[in-house]
């Protein structure tokens, strides 16, 4: 009988072995097609829980084979070499993590200066991030405080679609600067509720936190979106005042299709100056998009831009170069923060370091930070290790521009 107990135990163990295995493949593979892309955007940001796992499954096995009388020490040798594979993999992310925070400080020093947090007020600071990494909020979720929440707000109703947006705000009445933000979803779907944990984070820190809807595409192609875009920025304007927004300490921040708007209306002539952009691996070049697409290719880029702008690069050139924001570098620009994924093949990273070179070439002030394990919408696991890295230095740079 005990015999008979350690047999099943050991082959049960083996089955968790293969789905630690399974699962660590993915901090290094790239999805091949869009089902699989939670798998490749979520397992390097749980990979701290599975070095644990992974690291379980031998010494649990051995505990078996003390207790039992079932020995197989060929299945004890492979067992072991898998999980060896497993570890090493899961524990990629933790051992690129002080490289890629040294980099990312680097980067935002360069730009912004050595003490460009010295006049930042305690009260702002002390709601920061003390560390890039905190394990214990991959388990516990980062904490957010409460906020007061306005939701469905109707700011349009073009052509019959109505337009909403949400204002998060801190506790306390104040007046305060403010945040705009896009949501991303390939320009086809979302909605002022898809960034919901992050807005309310933010917002607690001392922001107004505006949350805008578009049109999408294909019903809608480009550029409506970012015309309707430019009339959030309007409704914004004309109710700073009873919503507590400060106008004159504004920046404007987007995921993926939403930062690709975020930065068309930062860098051309906005309602109101905007102080700041951040861009969360936004498209940058959508012609050089369209020509190069990665590979593998998990959303069809091509088909993507085709629904977007409603044609090709070659039947419909004009809309593609309005719609790059490479295309609306000049001078005086707002500085921006960009951040991309190192392992991200719906946007590469090279495009948002280029967009970096482009504004500093210019005169501009911008941060570049590539995380190398992330994955696109790496933000969507809001407690996991990318994220913990790009919030720690989005809400120093959103301080930095709107604050002092």
């Amino acid at each position: 009988m005990k015999k008979v107990t350690s047999a099943i135990g050991t082959w049960f163990l083996g089955i968790l072995l293969l789905v630690g295995l399974f699962l660590s493949i993915w901090i290094v593979l790239p999805a091949p097609i869009f089902s699989l892309l939670p798998l490749s955007v979520g397992a390097p940001e749980i990979s701290p829980g599975l070095i644990i796992f992974n690291v379980s499954i031998p010494i649990l096995y051995w505990v078996i084979l003390r207790l039992g009388d079932y020995h197989q020490p060929r299945l004890l040798f492979i067992g072991l070499c898998l999980s060896g594979l497993a570890a090493i993999l899961s524990a990629s992310p933790l051992i690129q993590f002080s490289s890629a925070q040294q980099q990312a400080q680097r980067s935002i020093v360069a730009s912004l200066g050595q003490d460009y947090l010295k006049d930042l007020p305690p009260s702002l600071t002390d709601k920061m991030r003390s560390q890039p990494l905190l394990i214990s909020d991959i388990w516990g979720g980062i904490p957010s405080p409460k906020v007061r929440e306005d939701r469905d707000i109707l700011f349009a109703n073009p052509d019959g679609v109505p337009l909403t947006l949400n204002i998060y705000r801190p506790a306390q009445v104040g007046n305060y600067p403010a945040i705009v933000s896009i949501y991303g979803g390939a320009w086809q779907r979302g909605n002022p509720d898809s960034d919901d944990t992050f807005n309310r984070y933010i917002a607690a820190q001392g922001y107004v936190v505006w949350a805008i809807s578009y049109r999408h595409a294909p019903t809608y192609h480009f550029p409506i979106q970012i015309e309707d875009v430019r009339q959030a920025l309007t409704y914004i304007k004309n109710h700073a005042a009873e919503t507590e927004t400060n106008l004159d300490r504004v920046a404007i921040i987007g995921r993926s299709a939403g930062a690709q708007l975020a930065m068309l209306a930062a860098y051309q002539d906005p309602p109101f100056p905007i102080r700041a952009v951040v861009n969360y691996y936004g498209p940058v070049n959508l012609t050089a998009g369209y020509d190069d697409v990665p590979t593998p290719d998990p959303i069809e880029s091509r088909a993507t831009l085709r629904a977007f702008l409603g044609g090709t690069p070659q039947t419909v050139p004009e809309l593609y170069r309005q719609a790059s924001p490479i295309n609306a570098v000049k001078s005086a620009l707002p500085a921006s923060l960009l951040i991309y994924g190192g392992k991200d093949h719906i946007v590469e990273s090279k495009y948002g370091s280029y967009l970096a070179q482009q504004l500093r070439s210019a005169g501009n002030q911008a941060v570049f930070i590539e995380i190398p394990w992330a994955d696109h919408a790496f933000d969507a696991v809001f407690s996991g290790m990318s994220n913990q890295l790009a919030l720690y230095y989005t809400e120093r740079f959103l301080a930095w521009a709107l604050v002092q």
